[in-house]
């Protein structure tokens, strides 16, 4: 079983208001790593956690989607959250919302404060 991702972060704070206050996810635990790094874990539904780390000390780069595409999340209805989440955070919708018939699921990807592409996944029985 996949048990965590972990995703380097400029800013916890900002990250736990866009991923816990306007996606809905908890948090689920919280410790200073061996590396000196701020861990903090959040979690929707099931058991699965993504893991951020922040350390002042980190270069963070650019965000890459050679080799990181994007984190999938389930949501009640796509449209309804796209627009919300631009109301009221500074997303940016990438692409969407759409229906993916090879999915099963309406989608939109739209960025979190740190530049990384969230997949938002309605699914739908229909498609």
């Amino acid at each position: 079983d996949v048990i965590h991702s972990a995703i380097w972060v400029s800013d916890v704070e900002e990250t736990l208001d866009f991923y816990v206050g306007a996606l809905g996810l908890e948090k689920t635990n919280e410790f200073v790593g061996g590396d000196d790094a701020r861990n903090v874990y959040v979690r929707g539904e099931s058991e699965t956690e993504i893991q951020f780390k922040h350390n002042p000390d980190h270069d963070l780069g650019e965000p890459s989607t050679r080799r990181f595409d994007h984190l999938a999340i389930e949501v009640d209805d796509t449209d309804g959250e796209v627009e919300r989440l631009r109301e009221e955070t500074d997303t940016e919708l990438l692409r969407g919302p759409l229906d993916s018939t090879g999915a099963s699921a309406r989608v939109a990807f739209i960025t979190d404060p740190d530049g990384h592409v969230i997949e938002l996944v309605e699914p739908r029985e229909d498609l």
